[in-house]
């Protein structure tokens, strides 16, 4: 478990995004949650819907930006911070770039697909247009224990 301090507002949409990894799990869905806080008073959630949906880009993040776009009525999401359960992955990292993101916070990493810095870097190379600010390890207890649980029921 990490030490350092982590903003209320921080933990406050991880909790959010655990949330959302729940749900998602209760779907028979691998459980990854994301919640996007455009503004101070709106925040839209996202979970994994790859297997409802038949659909290999409905991931949390994916699903959580296209509600937000649409909400927004623009792609561009600057000032915008998303938390998600797990490291994201290239699609999703190269999807936060696109849209502007300003800040991702996520929970536990993954070292397998991770684009966050575990595997890549996608979303702080200086080569692309844009870079968001990363910090991991925000209940990364908690979004691992969802994680390994759920595919030790799988196996």
């Amino acid at each position: 478990m990490t030490t350092s301090f982590v903003p209320e507002d921080d933990l406050l949409l991880m909790r959010l995004a655990l949330q959302q990894a729940r749900i998602a799990a209760a779907a028979d869905e691998v459980p990854i949650g994301a919640v996007l806080a455009l503004d101070d008073s709106y925040v839209v959630a996202g979970r994994n819907q790859r297997e409802a949906t038949v659909d290999p880009t409905a991931h949390a993040e994916i699903v959580a930006l296209r509600i937000a776009a649409t909400h927004a009525g623009t792609w561009n999401l600057s000032g915008a911070t998303m938390a998600v359960t797990v490291e994201p992955c290239t699609m999703c990292a190269g999807a936060l770039v696109a849209a502007r993101v300003s800040r991702l916070i996520f929970g536990c990493w993954e070292p397998k697909t991770g684009a966050a810095g575990s595997l890549w870097d996608v979303l702080r190379d200086p080569r692309l247009p844009h870079r968001v600010e990363v910090r991991g390890d925000v209940l990364a207890d908690e979004a691992a224990a969802l994680m390994r649980d759920f595919f030790a029921r799988r196996r």
